[in-house]
């Protein structure tokens, strides 16, 4: 009898489950979730609506209300959206998707930059799927040439590009942007703008003047990371086409009844939210900056990339012991060896975090 073990993917030996930071901190600056801003007034109307949701009922299969919502409020049409429990398994559906051999015993090849949130790589490579990534430059802005020489190269089923990008807290540069877009003629290239809420700018309209562009974007980092609510803005046909991978019922129905109550009638709330974290972000930049041993990189996003004239692991590390975690790019070596992600908290947690920070200066 064949052991059970012996079926698997051969990927599977060398990953690991992905796991966030384990352990209890008195302030979790690490997750870039948004800090409890929203008046108390926001849960005790999704609480009302929690108690109209039929619990022992199937949800909406296509999730129309909640969709129609989300266009209303993009100012696109119902079919130009496809749902997903958070970007996450958006993006595992468009790497299922866009698969179509191009030559015979080749995987398709996923193209990206790095730094960059991780999923990109570890879906891809759980998948067989060749992963190319191409380094950010010197100011965490695209690497133009680079990644258009590797479009060149390697032909690229998908090219991911977040923006903001997470760890960076850094936008795409417009003019870069479009150029990679137009040179990956032959890929569907995925503009995630998960952090788009805190960002001066949008590329919403990117996927209406390019046939080859689709947006992501999640309710996640706002204020309801626990309703794991994501979705895709794309073409009609193309959105047809990838909702045939969706899995039934895949939004349930308590996350489809309060997000569109999130949309429908609580974004103005969410709003005052991300603008007040974008002033305290600005202080808490300002404040970092001005410790003799830390550089902040401009943060278009909820988090700051903070750069340490001490090795960031032993930054981490003492912070932990303060009961503060944040976020540690130490095991990526490189320039990376000395580099700390910091989500924007409360300002209480901020002014804890600065005052642990003054006790290391």
């Amino acid at each position: 009898m064949a052991n059970a073990l012996d079926l698997l993917r051969t990927e599977l030996a060398d990953a690991k489950a992905y796991l966030p930071h384990q352990g209890s901190f008195r302030i979790r600056l690490d997750a870039n979730e948004a800090p409890p801003l929203l008046p108390p007034a926001v849960k005790v109307r999704l609480t009302e609506e929690l108690g109209r949701v039929a619990f022992e009922r199937y949800p909406d299969a296509t999730a129309s209300d909640l969709r129609s919502a989300i266009a209303e409020r993009l100012g696109t049409a119902p079919e130009e959206i496809l749902l997903g429990v958070g970007s996450d398994e958006l993006i595992t559906l468009l790497m299922t998707a866009v698969a179509r051999p191009r030559r015979a015993h080749e995987p398709p090849v996923v193209l990206t930059t790095t730094p960059t949130f991780v999923m990109y790589r570890l879906s891809a490579r759980l998948r067989g799927e060749r992963v190319i990534e191409v380094p950010l430059d010197a100011d965490w802005d695209l690497g133009e040439a680079s990644m258009l020489k590797g479009i060149e190269m390697a032909d690229p089923h998908l090219v991911f590009i977040a923006s903001p990008n997470n760890p960076t807290g850094t936008l795409a540069s417009p003019e870069r942007l479009t150029r990679v877009i137009e040179a990956a003629e032959r890929s569907l290239v995925v503009l995630d703008e998960a952090y788009v809420d805190y960002a001066d700018r949008h590329s919403l309209d990117l996927f209406r003047r390019y046939d080859n562009v689709v947006v992501l974007r999640t309710l996640s980092k706002i204020g309801f990371a626990a309703l794991r609510v994501g979705w895709l803005v794309g073409p009609k046909n193309l959105v047809a086409e990838l909702d045939k991978l969706r899995l039934p019922y895949n939004m349930n129905g308590v996350s489809q009844a309060l997000s569109t109550v999130v949309f429908r009638e609580l974004w103005d709330d969410v709003t005052r939210m991300t603008e007040a974290v974008k002033r305290e972000r600005a202080r808490l930049a300002s404040a970092l900056a001005a410790l003799p041993f830390l550089s902040v990189t401009p943060s278009q996003a909820n988090f700051l990339w903070v750069k340490t004239e001490r090795p960031a692991e032993a930054m981490f590390k003492e912070l932990g012991e303060r009961g503060i975690l944040v976020r540690s790019f130490h095991s990526s070596a490189g320039r990376l060896a000395q580099q700390l992600r910091i989500t924007v908290g409360t300002p209480e947690e901020n002014d804890e975090l600065l005052r642990c920070l003054g006790e290391l200066a």
